[in-house]
């Protein structure tokens, strides 16, 4: 009899979740497949061009999923979640887009969608297991007696950005059989266990193909102005939900020979405020919603390293947490700090130690 103990791995049909579970597989653990199903859309589009989480396609990735689950002798279960995602995800995103914000709809359906509704709705369905897995590059390891996120081996495929809201009784209960590989040694294992996925390209965007449209569905902001720091009029913008802090192409203005950058998105007056890129430093921010892995650190300044966004470098910074607000003051000022995206924070070893939902930036002093 196998004493290991059971573990459902999220599959979405790509090669890192695929490996992950090809992994537990050969350590022995009792392994089944565990999928949510989030678009509700017809099916259309060529095969094998599916480039996000969010759009057609989906049968797809299904289907591989299942080939994988065939292959390792693993049971598989789909769950639907497409109105929970629609609720959830798709309506948090469109409603901060068009408050003038950039969200980051990967953060929240980590935490609500992957870690929440599909571990909920498939004990409900009857799967039972002991711990949940994802092919995340991320690791959990103690800290101060408490499990804790910490960054992946590998910095430039890390995902803890992504995961950072994840509470501690929760990631006592999960595995990521990737946090320790790269990339390459990834596709490398999917290549020696002779697995189809070992060559599919990685989803680059939330929606397929970085078109919003369908996730607006006719509820777009409409054209206004494009204005500089004084309020002259210098053009016509599409909406504002189509333009992002620090945006440099497509604004189709110019005021002279320096080029212009989106600054800040003013929706009450349905505003592009650009001017030129020093306008886009800031000395720290303020963040809402925030959280903390060790209570400890609560009410007291302490120092850290900030991300301001998946792929930004941490920063040094000073941080104070009280009572779900936080204020961050960088050592050296940031450029595009961007209200809507998650502000991390990390310590020296990688751990993450919490973070919040970046409220507004607190402007460079001159």
């Amino acid at each position: 009899m196998n004493d290991m103990p059971s573990v459902a791995v999220g599959l979405s049909g790509g090669v890192d979740s695929s490996v992950a579970a090809a992994l537990l597989v050969q350590a022995g653990y009792r392994v089944s497949g565990l999928t949510m199903r989030i678009w509700d859309g017809p099916e259309t589009g060529q095969p094998g061009c599916r480039q996000g989480c969010y759009g057609p396609g989906e049968e797809e990735d299904v289907a591989a999923c299942e080939a994988l689950c065939s292959r390792l002798g693993i049971p598989y279960t789909v769950v639907d979640l497409s109105r929970e995602y629609e609720r959830t995800v798709l309506e948090y995103f469109r409603t901060e887009y068009l408050r003038g914000r950039t969200p980051n709809p990967c953060v929240l359906c980590n935490h609500v969608m992957k870690f929440g509704f599909l571990l909920d709705r498939a004990r409900i369905e009857g799967l039972r297991f002991d711990l949940f897995a994802t092919g995340h590059y991320a690791r959990v390891q103690e800290r101060n007696g408490r499990p804790c996120l910490r960054t992946a081996a590998d910095p430039s495929k890390d995902q803890s950005y992504f995961l950072h809201r994840l509470k501690p009784e929760v990631l006592g209960k999960v595995l990521f059989p990737l946090g320790e590989k790269t990339k390459p040694e990834v596709r490398d294992i999917a290549r020696s266990l002779g697995l189809e996925v070992s060559e599919k390209p990685e989803s680059q965007d939330f929606v397929s193909g970085g078109d919003y449209s369908s996730v607006f569905s006719g509820r777009e902001s409409p054209p206004g102005d494009i204005v500089d720091t004084e309020g002259r009029v210098l053009g016509r913008h599409r909406g504002i939900h189509l333009y992002t802090i620090g945006q440099r192409r497509g604004l189709g203005v110019s005021s002279g020979p320096d080029p212009l950058y989106v600054l800040r998105l003013d929706p009450d007056r349905n505003h592009v405020v650009v001017g030129p890129g020093e306008g886009l430093f800031s000395e720290g921010l303020e963040a809402e919603d925030a959280v903390l892995s060790d209570p400890s650190l609560e009410d007291a300044p302490f120092e850290c390293r900030v991300r301001i966004r998946q792929n930004h470098a941490p920063a040094e910074a000073r941080v104070t947490v009280r009572k779900g607000s936080a204020r961050v003051l960088f050592r050296t000022p940031q450029r595009a700090v961007a209200p809507g995206q998650s502000a991390v924070f990390y310590d020296e070893a990688g751990f993450v130690l919490g973070g919040g939902v970046i409220e507004k930036a607190l402007p460079r002093e001159e």
